[in-house]
């Protein structure tokens, strides 16, 4: 966050000694200082808050709070600019809290809740009013700013199978050799035909039913 984050005790832990675990990663020393500015908060609330009394409708009070240290221009329904990406010329629409910012805020927050004690069926960060709140953060922003938030697609991993691993199968199941080779019950075989073009086709006994045995005239 911005000015806000900087309101939080820059470091909890004691210093560490010779064999102690490595310092936490930058995901956890952010989350640390959001978890420490939003009991800040809850402290300095008017009435003061609890942890055990707060909700979704004082989560989305927190975020509108953190606007006013925001870095990112959203231009208002009356501005010239509003949804231009690059407007020419500067403006005096508000500068606000990017949604990508708020809803990387939010994650940290519903899991540091939990990490403190919490419990999932009571994360104030989860309801379904804080979700609401940032949708309509982003699909606002997007029209002001004229930045789009599209959501990443997956990629479909698509298996592809050789002519000759199915010829192989087909050699499997068929109890054929590979060539397609079939011999009938009077010891003639069968196998490949040659079309004009050069490409080998199967003759019309590789195609029969397998295992089927013609009996010799007596």
């Amino acid at each position: 966050m911005d000015a806000a984050s900087g309101a939080a005790p820059a470091a909890l832990a004691a210093p560490q000694s010779e064999g102690s675990p490595a310092a936490p990663s930058r995901y956890e020393s952010q989350k640390r200082r959001d978890w420490n500015t939003f009991l800040q908060y809850l402290r300095n609330h008017k009435p003061p808050l609890t942890l055990a009394r707060c909700s979704g409708a004082h989560v989305i009070e927190f975020l509108k709070y953190l606007d006013q240290f925001g870095k990112t221009k959203v231009h208002i329904l009356g501005c010239p600019y509003f949804g231009h990406p690059n407007p020419p010329a500067p403006c005096a629409c508000p500068l606000k809290q990017a949604w990508g910012s708020l809803d990387a805020l939010i994650g940290r927050l519903r899991a540091a809740f939990e990490e403190n004690g919490g419990r999932p069926e009571s994360n104030p960060f989860a309801t379904r009013a804080v979700r609401i709140y940032l949708r309509e953060i982003r699909e606002g922003q997007a029209k002001a700013r004229g930045i789009p938030y599209e959501k990443k697609k997956r990629k479909r991993t698509i298996v592809t199978t050789t002519v000759t691993a199915a010829a192989t199968v087909m050699s499997t199941i068929t109890g054929s050799s590979p060539n397609n080779t079939i011999t009938n019950g009077a010891g003639s075989s069968t196998g490949n035909t040659t079309n004009g073009a050069g490409v080998s086709e199967p003759s019309a006994a590789a195609t029969a039913t397998p295992n089927v045995t013609t009996a010799a005239a007596v």
